[in-house]
């Protein structure tokens, strides 16, 4: 049943993924210039994603454990650190250059062609690299 929920889910969350143009680098990259051909479309589908999560999480204080079974995450911490800045710019860096972000990858792969499956390898490769770098940068300058 546990698979058949992630099977359901991936497909939703993919399909909304590809009819909100979240895949189509051209529609991000336009959402991202502010200063240029601004196209203020995405703002519909960052509030469809919010809304559903800000319920989400409210439903979670009540609900014993999910529906799945397993255990609801820990809410974030609502602190700015180091961590969350340093990987909100790498993020944006990089969603703004090639227009994808991890979902939406996922979801092109099936006509993204080459530079779909480049992307990807580019990100799970940098994925693997965060957290030697990210140790390595911990013993230069501790967090506080």
């Amino acid at each position: 049943m546990r698979g058949l929920i992630a099977l359901l889910s991936g497909a939703l969350f993919g399909s909304g993924l590809y009819i909100s143009g979240m895949t189509d680098t051209n529609k991000v990259q336009g959402w991202l210039d502010v200063f240029g051909q601004w196209d203020p479309t995405l703002a519909f589908v960052m509030g469809g994603a919010i809304i559903p999560m800000a319920i989400a999480w409210q439903l979670t204080r009540v609900a014993k454990r999910p529906v799945s079974g397993g255990s609801f995450p820990p809410a974030p911490m609502p602190e700015l650190d180091r961590r969350l800045i340093v990987g909100s710019v790498l993020f944006g860096m990089g969603w703004g250059l090639a227009g994808l972000c991890p979902g939406p990858s996922v979801a092109s792969l099936s006509f993204g062609g080459v530079p779909g499956l480049v992307f990807l390898a580019a990100m799970l490769a940098g994925m693997g690299f965060a957290p030697m770098v990210k140790a390595r940068l911990d013993r230069a300058v501790p967090a506080e």
